[in-house]
């Protein structure tokens, strides 16, 4: 989410779950929230808008888990990101949930950090604590729409959409929104998922392989004229970085453990885009 506070809106099915606000930075009203429940699904984090995203992800993730713990939660499942597993510069192939971002690293920006440093609080604070935590590590998040607010990841995809002259090379390590919650409660309900980290990715595209399934312009630009316009558009800075990155992820253990299935990332980004466009007109 873009910001610390957590709204839900009223819901669609009355008397199928209760509404209540709550925000990362303060106490009020979580105690009352956690009542009676058995399961929390943290999903809640500062994607942008903010000069701080550390403060907010990191203790907002504590203080979800101290009142979980306080009462009597039975597990915990936090949203991390591959933003807390990117493998070092210059990295190929495969990886896992091994792998930990280094926050010193090169082109690691304050989101990454953020969710790295909130979920290795969240691992270390759980310590010892009759609560289990589990984690899972989205990829770049796609599929159907409900709304052309707070889109994330999604507007990678209306940005192809909307005619780029050309697109950067940048890889994609793909999920669709709803094999990201198929995965989730999985992650809540099985007995040997507590204490683990799952990989939520399907398949790894470049952005050019992206557009062709959309029947975009796939043309890709040069490294040096992104780096180029970075200089004056600020929107494309956080793209350097990401220039030329092919490493994929794998999701064997949630396969293997959860009999997780996701979609192929083809269909992903196609259902999306049809999304997108319905949701425009």
């Amino acid at each position: 989410m873009s910001s610390a506070t957590v709204r839900s809106r009223r819901p669609a099915v009355p008397g199928r779950y209760e509404v209540v606000e709550a925000d990362l930075t303060s106490d009020a009203g979580w105690a009352e929230a956690m009542k009676g429940v058995r399961y929390v699904l943290h999903v809640a984090s500062p994607m942008s808008g903010s000069a701080d995203l550390v403060g907010p992800a990191r203790e907002g993730t504590l203080r979800v888990l101290r009142f979980a713990v306080e009462a009597g939660v039975e597990r915990v499942v936090m949203t991390s990101s591959c933003a807390a597993a990117t493998p070092p510069e210059g990295s190929t192939g495969s990886f896992d949930e091994t792998v930990w971002t280094d926050p010193s690293g090169v082109g690691i920006d304050e989101y990454r950090r953020s969710k790295l440093l909130a979920e290795q609080a969240a691992w270390e604070f759980m310590r010892h604590k009759d609560t289990s935590l589990v984690t899972v590590l989205p990829g770049a998040v796609f599929g159907p729409i409900q709304t052309r607010a707070n889109m994330g990841s999604v507007r990678v995809i209306e940005r192809i959409l909307g005619g780029m002259p050309g697109v950067p090379r940048i890889g994609l390590n793909i999920v669709d929104v709803r094999d990201a919650a198929d995965l989730h409660v999985r992650a809540m309900t099985a007995p040997d998922a507590a204490g683990e980290r799952f990989i939520a990715v399907s398949e790894f595209m470049w952005m050019a392989d992206v557009a062709r399934s959309l029947d975009a312009p796939s043309r890709e630009l040069p490294n040096f004229v992104v780096r180029a316009a970075s200089l004056v558009a600020k929107d494309m800075r956080p793209l350097v970085p990401m220039l030329g990155r092919g490493y994929s992820y794998t999701h064997a253990k949630a396969s293997s453990m959860l009999g997780w299935a996701p979609r192929p990332a083809r269909d992903t980004v196609v259902e999306c885009a049809a999304s997108l466009r319905q949701r425009a007109s």
